[in-house]
C-alpha cells in the first residue's frame, strides 16, 4: 500500500479557509484544530465546567448497555471504564446509518476519530476515547436504504433494503424485516467475487443482521465488529434511554428557544456578510427541534406563542412541550443545528471530526453555544481517499492517466486515445467527403432553381438524405473501430468506474465490501496504519 497527496480544488469555500487560512475564520469557530495551545485550553474548559453537563457516571452505564448489546469487545470497555473517570475526553465522529457500512467515507470519518483520539491523549497526557455517534434521528430513508458496490465483472451495481409500510420516521424507528436482511445479504453474496476471504465476510455480514430490527442496529453491530477492537465507542442518537439523560438540554433548548433562534439568525448573517454560502437552513420561527407524533417526525415553527409544524399537526404551549419533555422525552429529536449543542452536553468533547459539507454548516451554531454557556468544540477535518488497485494504475500508466485526468477530463482523453487508434483518419476522411459533396452538389441545387423553383426544395432534401446515409455509414464506422478496440475501451470504462462512480469521488459512492471480499479483514488495519493526516489534503492508495 503506497499513499500519496492529491489535493483536490473546489468543495466548500468556508471549509476550505477554515483548513487552510483559520485566522480569517477563526471568529466562526471554536479554536484551531492543529494547535496544541487550542486542545490544551479546550481540555481546560472541559475540567472547568463539568457540572454543565450530563452526569458522567449516567452517560457510561448507558453507553456500557448499548455496546454491550452491539459492540462488546474488550477494547471498547476498556474505553469505557477510562470514560468513567473524570480527566477522560473524547473525540467523535458520527454519520447516518448506512446498508452495510454506507460509503467509504464513513469508514474513513470512523478511522479519522479513532487516530485523532489517539493523538490527542498523546499530546495531552491524559486519556482521550473515540466515539462514533449514530445519527439514527434522521428520517431520509431513502438517503441510507442503498448502497453500491463493483460485481463480479467490475460493473457498479446497487443494493437495496426494503422497508414496511409506515410513518416518516426516524431511521431507528424504521422496522426492517428478517426477510428483507436475506434477500440483500443474497444480493450482496452474488454480486461479490469468491475469494479466500469471502466466507469470514459474509458470516459478518449475517450476523450483523440477525435479530436487527431496523437499520440502525445492523449497522452498529458491523461497525462493532470492524472497529471495536480499536476501542471505539458507539452511541445512537435516537435510543429512548439516551433522550432520558438528553432531557435537560432539551428543556434548556425548549425554555431559551427564542435566543437560540436570535443566535443561530444572527451567525448566518455573520457567515453570508464574510462572503460565505450558508450550508444548512436558517429561517425566522424554526424552532429547530422535532418532535415524534404517532411514528412521524415532525419538525416544529414558532407561530403565535406555539409550537407547532407545518401542517398544524400538532401545536403546544411552551409550557405544555416542557410537560411532554418530562413525561415522554423520546418524543424530541434534534436537527442539525441542536445536534452539536446536544453532543457537547452529553459527552465531554475535545475535537469532533467532520467533512467539509458539515464543517461548513458547523459555523452556524457557533453563537448558540454560548446562549446555553457552552463553547464550540474544536473541528479535525475527516481524512478523505480514493483506492487504485494495482491493475487499474498499470491501465493508467498505460494511457498516460493522471487521477485529475480521470476526475476532470476522462471523456476527452479518451476519445483523443480513440482518435489515435483510426489509422484510416476515417472521421476527417467522411467529414471531407461530405464538404467535398456539398461543395458539388449546392451550385447545381442552385441552377436547378433557376429552371423551376420547386426543384430548389427537392434538391435541398435529396441533399439532407445523402449527407444522412454518409453520417450514417460513418456511424457505423465508428462503432467498427470501437469494436475493434473494445478490450481497450473496458480498461477505460474500468478505470472510471472504479475512481469516479456516478461522477462522483469514489468514497461517496462505494462501499467497502468490494475491498474487504478483495484484500480480506486485514486491509482495515493497513488502513489504520496510513499516517494521520488532519489536512483535508485527499490522498490516493495504491494498492
Amino acid at each position: 500500500m503506497n499513499v500519496v497527496p492529491e489535493p483536490l480544488p473546489g468543495g466548500s469555500a468556508l471549509a476550505s479557509d477554515y483548513i487552510h487560512q483559520y485566522e480569517t475564520v477563526g471568529h466562526l469557530y471554536g479554536g484551531d484544530f492543529r494547535s496544541q495551545e487550542s486542545r490544551a485550553e479546550r481540555a481546560q474548559w472541559l475540567d472547568r465546567t463539568g457540572s454543565l453537563r450530563a452526569d458522567r457516571a449516567d452517560v457510561v452505564t448507558y453507553l456500557r448497555r448499548y455496546n454491550g448489546k452491539h459492540n462488546a469487545h474488550e477494547a471498547v470497555l476498556r474505553s469505557l471504564e477510562l470514560l468513567e473517570q473524570p480527566e477522560t475526553l473524547v473525540v467523535t465522529g458520527g454519520q447516518q446509518s448506512g446498508l452495510f457500512t454506507g460509503p467509504l467515507f464513513v469508514v474513513y470519518k470512523a478511522i479519522t476519530t479513532i487516530q485523532a483520539a489517539r493523538e490527542a491523549a498523546a499530546q495531552l497526557g491524559r486519556p482521550v476515547v473515540p466515539l462514533f455517534w449514530i445519527a439514527g434521528e434522521d428520517h431520509d430513508w431513502d438517503e441510507v436504504n442503498h448502497t453500491y458496490v463493483l460485481n463480479r465483472t467490475g460493473e457498479i451495481t446497487r443494493i437495496k433494503l426494503e422497508k414496511g409500510e409506515g410513518p416518516r420516521s426516524s431511521v431507528s424507528e424504521i422496522k426492517v424485516d428478517a426477510d428483507s436482511w436475506i434477500q440483500v445479504i443474497a444480493q450482496l453474496d452474488g454480486l461479490l467475487q469468491d475469494s479466500e476471504f469471502k466466507p469470514q465476510l459474509m458470516e459478518l455480514v449475517t450476523a450483523s443482521s440477525q435479530g436487527a430490527e431496523n437499520m440502525t442496529e445492523a449497522f452498529a453491530k458491523l461497525m462493532g465488529a470492524l472497529f471495536g477492537q480499536f476501542g471505539l465507542i458507539l452511541l445512537d442518537s435516537a435510543d429512548p434511554a439516551l433522550r432520558r439523560l438528553e432531557a435537560p438540554m432539551f428543556a434548556s433548548m425548549i425554555e431559551r428557544n427564542d435566543e437560540l433562534e436570535t443566535a443561530y439568525l444572527a451567525a448566518a448573517e455573520q457567515i453570508k456578510a464574510s462572503g460565505y454560502e450558508l450550508q444548512a437552513d436558517v429561517t425566522p420561527g424554526n424552532a429547530n427541534l422535532f418532535y415524534i407524533h404517532e411514528g412521524a417526525r415532525l419538525l416544529l415553527h414558532k407561530v403565535e406563542g406555539r409550537f407547532t409544524d407545518r401542517k398544524a399537526t400538532v401545536s403546544f404551549t411552551r409550557t405544555e412541550l416542557l410537560e411532554l419533555l418530562e413525561s415522554h422525552p423520546e418524543r424530541f429529536s434534534n436537527n442539525v443545528l441542536t445536534r452539536p449543542l446536544m453532543q457537547d452536553y452529553v459527552l465531554p468533547v475535545l475535537a469532533t471530526v467532520l467533512g467539509q459539507g458539515e464543517m461548513a454548516y458547523w459555523a452556524i451554531p457557533h453563537q448558540a453555544f454560548k446562549v446555553l454557556d457552552g463553547q464550540m468544540p474544536l473541528i479535525i477535518p475527516r481524512m478523505s481517499f480514493t483506492v487504485i488497485e494495482g491493475t487499474l494504475h498499470k491501465h493508467m500508466d498505460k494511457y498516460g492517466l493522471s487521477f485529475t485526468d480521470v476526475r476532470m477530463h476522462l471523456d476527452d482523453k479518451r476519445k483523443e486515445w480513440l482518435s489515435a487508434q483510426d489509422e484510416l483518419k476515417l472521421e476527417d476522411k467522411f467529414e471531407e467527403i461530405k464538404t467535398a459533396f456539398s461543395g458539388m452538389y449546392e451550385p447545381l441545387i442552385e441552377q436547378l432553381g433557376g429552371i423551376q423553383a420547386g426543384l430548389l426544395k427537392l434538391g435541398n432534401n435529396n441533399k439532407d438524405k445523402i449527407i444522412d446515409q454518409i453520417s450514417f455509414l460513418q456511424g457505423k464506422a465508428l462503432d467498427a473501430l470501437e469494436k475493434q478496440n473494445e478490450a481497450g475501451l473496458r480498461q477505460w470504462e474500468r478505470i472510471e468506474l472504479s475512481l469516479m462512480p456516478l461522477g462522483k469521488l469514489q468514497e461517496r459512492v462505494y462501499n467497502m465490501m468490494y475491498y474487504l471480499n478483495r484484500y480480506g479483514l486485514g486491509w482495515l488495519d493497513e488502513l489504520m496504519a496510513v499516517p494521520a493526516d488532519y489536512s483535508g489534503t485527499h490522498r490516493i492508495i495504491y494498492m
